[in-house]
């Protein structure tokens, strides 16, 4: 325990930290955790830093099934409703989403996309698509597997017991 270890460069070099404890290394949480942090450090800088990944899930999910209601499509996008209605105000706030009542229930609000948020998820989706390359590169197979894993982790998240 105690500080972290210094650089043997002398005291006005940065504190280098110390490596994970094995017990993490062996934790699929901790795995998945430092995939999340590192993708978002590469969207940011070479995706968009402004347009979130969850946002751009949502303009391609809109774009995918313009006029489907946002409730339906937080399911889609891996969203809670309640995320998803926030999302969605800040994205028609952006004047990239519209947000229509629907005509048989005005609660459920149907969702497209403006001229301007079309043009953002273009934009966007091909940086998004350069990114994905970059990381899958070699790895073809991964996202396939990754998906897989967030199926079987969700129907572990439902069980009311572990076995």
């Amino acid at each position: 325990m105690g500080e972290p270890r210094t650089s043997r460069r002398g005291r006005g070099a940065p504190p280098t930290s110390p490596a994970p404890p094995p017990d993490l290394l062996a934790a699929p949480g901790y795995g998945a955790r430092r995939l999340y942090q590192a993708y978002l450090a590469a969207w940011n800088r070479h995706v968009d830093p402004v347009l979130t990944g969850p946002q751009f899930a949502v303009l391609s999910a809109v774009r995918a099934y313009s006029g489907s209601d946002q409730s339906s499509l937080a399911g889609a996008v891996a969203l809670d409703t309640s995320t998803m209605a926030d999302l969605c105000r800040r994205l028609e706030q952006r004047g990239l989403i519209e947000r229509t009542a629907s005509p048989r229930d005005a609660r459920r609000k149907l969702l497209s996309l403006t001229e301007e948020g079309e043009k953002v998820l273009a934009r966007v989706n091909k940086r998004a698509r350069r990114l994905d390359k970059a990381l899958l590169d070699g790895h073809d197979d991964i996202a396939s597997l990754l998906n897989s894993l967030g199926v079987r982790w969700e129907e572990v998240a439902a069980l009311d017991e572990l076995r």
